[in-house]
């Protein structure tokens, strides 16, 4: 008669015998499990092969869940639950042990030297705890408790948890002894029964949160552009990509640290630099030091912490049980003023961008930066830069201006910046104002241009000028116009676009503007009781009288003039 599986009989005596699984074959320390049953009768064989099998089982279920728990990235940091958890494990099992002890029978002999080894112990765990210096004891106890089945948790052996968890077990030591003491005076205290398995994580993992996240910031009028919620995903992904996406509560200031110093080494564009694009972020950041690459700037870094600390706000309102954002507090301290990180243009670099091919004549609007005879006085190459010189806005929001953006009320003419309209953005919600025309911009005949393009039926006063693929106005434009900083041999590090709104604030500091009303014009956010309580917009009229006074020392502008278009 065949034997059933897992049988077989070595003379007369019957043996298990089974192979390992294929999936942990090559980790498992044995070939086969095999051993005797100890019996000779085949029906007695059968209900040992039966318990024998569990066991087995039982066993490889155990290696499998090992092997997961070293595939598992260690934590860098426990989370307060779950170093109470841990305490809570460890004093269930001292009062179990104790519990065993005391079902087996203690005789006096044995009932007095226990309890004299429960105050030597005492003695020893309280000091341990009041010092706050855990000995090798309770470290090496942490250890073992986090690697039993009904916790699981695999921790960086640097973490800065591991004194939490010793003076967790410390805790639960001493707490045990009060119990133990309160069972040799006979009073009952009963053994807290735990759940045998590693309990869930609590707490949506970070991945199914950013979809969420960036549909809602995308969702709202005036929300995040395609570029801007691009942007955050990915740094964002990129942070989980790292640490390991988690439960939300599973994260911790190590995590947010190790992300931090990552990004320190870590060059800008580092994805299109060929011996690093294949990399992941780490590895990037390691290579790019053994190679002396310059890391992106303190500026960048920051800017990237924010991102993922705008993800842990946003998590934090929205869901329970979050903790405080890992990512407060980290910002790299950046030494010298916000007003060094771009400067103004020069009086000579103004000078050289409005005497330029585009102003004196170009070969043609694709070809503006070559000379030739066109004046593309009806396009935005033109116009931008003169609106920038006399705003102070910011390139987006001048190329995405409507021809019905440009009003006239009470005899003034001005531009309202906006986002009430179809694709129609702000940097925040001061940006929103009206900006009278200056009496230079009338002169050179913007508002003749204005007029033109509404008869020609234009709702953007600008539409040779579109997004880019990312979604925004201004990105195509800038690149175009460092090309023309570059052509004209003015570009430096420190210039751009954007120092058109620096220009403009030292023309209005030099003008003698006051700074509420510069602050107006430019759509910053105004500060104290008048920015949480007023819309932020000054009367027209008063706006008007202080924009008149605005003047530029020593740019001469008049070639412009006299060409009114």
């Amino acid at each position: 008669m065949p034997l059933p599986p897992r049988l077989i009989k070595r003379g007369n005596v019957y043996w298990f015998r089974c192979s390992i699984p294929r999936d942990i074959k090559s980790s498992y320390p044995k070939t086969e499990e095999t051993f005797s049953l100890e019996t000779r009768d085949y029906q007695d064989a059968l209900k040992k092969l039966r318990k024998a099998s569990a066991e087995v089982d039982d066993r490889f279920d155990q290696h499998r869940q090992l092997l997961s728990r070293q595939l598992e990235p260690a934590l860098a940091e426990l989370s307060g639950a779950q170093i109470k958890h841990v305490e809570e494990v460890y004093f269930a099992h001292l009062l179990d042990e104790d519990e065993e002890l005391r079902l087996a029978g203690l005789d006096d002999q044995d009932f007095d030297a226990y309890g004299e080894l429960l105050e030597d112990m005492d003695a020893v765990n309280r000091y341990e705890l009041a010092r706050g210096a855990p000995s090798t004891f309770p470290l090496s106890e942490a250890a073992e408790v986090l690697t039993w089945d009904n916790v699981g948790l695999k921790l960086d052996p640097a973490s800065p948890s591991w004194p939490k968890v010793a003076r967790a077990i410390l805790s639960a030591s001493v707490r045990a002894t009060a119990a133990k003491r309160q069972r040799n005076e006979g009073n009952p205290v009963e053994t807290p029964v735990l759940s045998q398995t590693k309990p869930k994580a609590s707490g949506p993992l970070a991945s199914t949160l950013i979809d969420e996240w960036a549909a809602e910031k995308s969702r709202a009028k005036g929300g995040w552009t395609p570029a801007t919620a691009k942007a955050n995903r990915l740094w964002a992904e990129r942070f989980i990509e790292m640490a390991g996406d988690r439960p939300m509560n599973n994260y911790g200031k190590a995590d947010a640290r190790e992300f931090k110093a990552v990004l320190l080494s870590l060059p800008p564009n580092w994805t299109k630099i060929k011996v690093l694009e294949k990399l992941s972020m780490k590895e990037a950041a390691k290579r790019a030091t053994e190679l002396s690459r310059e890391p992106m700037s303190g500026k960048n870094v920051n800017k990237v912490l924010g991102f993922v600390r705008a993800f842990w706000n946003w998590a934090e309102a929205n869901y329970d049980d979050i903790p405080t954002n890992p990512f407060d507090g980290l910002n790299v301290k950046i030494s010298g003023k916000a007003s060094d990180e771009r400067h103004p243009f020069t009086l000579a670099e103004l000078s050289t961008i409005f005497r330029s091919p585009i102003y004196t004549g170009c070969r043609s609007g694709r070809y503006h930066n070559s000379p030739g005879d066109l004046i593309p006085s009806d396009q935005g190459i033109y116009w931008v830069p003169l609106v920038g010189l006399f705003t102070g806005c910011r390139s987006g929001e001048i190329i995405q201006l409507r021809t019905e953006d440009v009003k006239v009320e009470g005899g003034i003419a001005y531009i309202e910046v906006t986002d009430e309209g179809e694709d129609l953005n702000v940097k925040t919600g001061g940006s929103r104002r009206r900006i009278p025309v200056h009496e230079e911009l009338k002169d050179m005949g913007f508002l003749t241009f204005v007029e033109r393009q509404r008869k020609q039926k234009h709702k953007r006063l600008f539409p040779e000028l579109p997004k880019a693929a990312d979604g925004t106005y201004s990105t195509g434009y800038s690149t175009k116009f460092g090309n023309s900083l570059k052509k004209l041999r003015i570009k430096h590090g420190k210039n751009s676009f954007h120092s058109f709104r620096h220009s403009f604030e030292d023309a209005c500091r030099n003008s003698r503007i006051p700074l509420d009303f510069m602050n107006a014009l430019q759509g910053h956010t105004q500060k104290g009781m008048a920015g949480r309580y007023g819309n932020g917009l000054y009367g027209l009229q008063l706006l008007n009288e202080e924009m008149a006074k605005l003047h530029y020392d020593g740019l001469d502008l008049s070639h412009l003039i006299s060409r009114k278009t």
